[in-house]
């Protein structure tokens, strides 16, 4: 028995229940968790704001350790300890040939297949993303089980799966930021704070941290923020003054909101870049004019998993990790048990705190 928060429905509460993991298939591997991220994705799955069959286990920002393997998995081993993708590329689709593995149009085919069973009555249970962190133990494809590099402590791990590559690819992949430019991120939570982290290392010059939040201040300029502005309706302006009188050469976008989205694009310079990671629903529409889109001559790019391949960026990342460059335990506000799950969720709500951390 594995015990683990379930989604009985779409927008009912999630409750801690006992559930039965089969052994692993072929190609599959089951993993005891040590930690697992709160996302807001998690809320949005709840919620019906993304799709997500039901009942399900949530969670998609996870790391453990290797328990089983099934027949044919080479990659990994028992013992290992691994960091879960949410969206593992399959390699051969339209998409991969480009190189993109991000937008793999196979990526999401785990979710939508039972993977477990509840216990009280032998229902079927889906697993949120194809991953269902939240639970003790998952059962996962083998691809979706990445090697945790080594000096990376394992529960902090958990957050590379998501915020991490989300905020880091942000800044380096999708508006691959140079030194001395000026970056505005709109959004002081888990990615946002990764984002932050992830500019300073570029060594952004200028880093502005938007939120609604006066509480979040503190976490921004430790994550690297230099300057924080309090979101209002002059906030363009206000970066724009920070920025000499020009707008940032980069936004960062978190929140997923039309209206924030809006305001990232207009607080950055002529030619200036605004990338969008945050997840908004079908009714959040943003309104350009045409002359402004010629005039100002900006890029507004969609960033998915913030445009990374996380069998290269993982790597890359872990180096900056065990050099104190990037500090995964600043993320993080608040280690939690499965049953405090929903708490985390208005605390999202309500734009408290950065990560929260299920710690098993």
């Amino acid at each position: 028995m594995v015990r683990a928060a379930v989604l009985p429905a779409v927008n009912a509460p999630l409750r801690v229940a006992e559930i039965d993991l089969p052994a692993p298939g072929p190609g599959q591997v089951r993993i005891r968790l040590a930690a697992a991220g709160v996302c807001h994705s998690d809320l949005s799955l709840s919620n019906g704001t993304l799709r997500q069959p039901a009942p399900a286990v949530l969670g998609h920002e996870g790391a453990g350790t290797v328990t089983a393997v099934g027949p044919e998995v080479t990659t990994v081993a028992p013992g290992d300890q691994v960091v879960l993708n949410w969206a593992p590329s399959c390699g051969d689709c339209h998409f991969c040939g480009l190189a993109e593995p991000w937008l793999c149009a196979h990526s999401g085919l785990a979710a939508n297949a039972p993977y477990a069973t509840l216990a009280a009555d032998g229902s079927a249970l889906y697993p949120g993303l194809g991953t269902a962190a939240f639970a003790e133990e998952t059962v996962v494809p083998a691809h979706a089980a990445l090697p945790l590099p080594a000096g990376v402590p394992l529960a902090d791990a958990a957050l590379l799966g998501c915020a991490v590559l989300t905020g880091w690819g942000a800044v380096h992949h999708s508006a691959q930021v140079r030194a001395g430019e000026s970056v505005a991120v709109f959004g002081v939570g888990g990615v946002g704070l990764a984002t932050l982290q992830a500019a300073r290392i570029a060594g952004a010059g200028t880093i502005v941290a938007v939120d609604v939040s006066p509480e979040k201040e503190e976490l921004a300029r430790a994550a690297g923020a230099t300057e924080f502005v309090l979101s209002a309706e002059d906030t363009a302006k206000r970066i724009r003054k920070l920025t000499g009188g020009v707008g940032a050469d980069v936004a960062v976008e978190c929140v997923g909101r039309a209206d924030t989205i809006r305001t990232a694009w207009s607080a950055t310079r002529r030619g200036g870049r605004t990338t969008v990671v945050g997840i908004g629903g079908q009714d959040q529409q943003v309104t350009f004019s045409a002359l402004e889109i010629f005039y100002f001559g900006r890029t507004l790019a969609g960033c998915v998993y913030g445009n990374s391949d996380p069998a290269r960026d993982l790597p890359v990342i872990a180096e900056h990790v065990r050099s104190g460059a990037l500090d995964l335990s600043a993320l993080v506000t608040e280690r939690i048990g499965l049953e405090d799950i929903p708490a985390a969720f208005d605390a999202m709500l309500a734009g408290k705190g950065g990560r929260a951390l299920v710690v098993f």
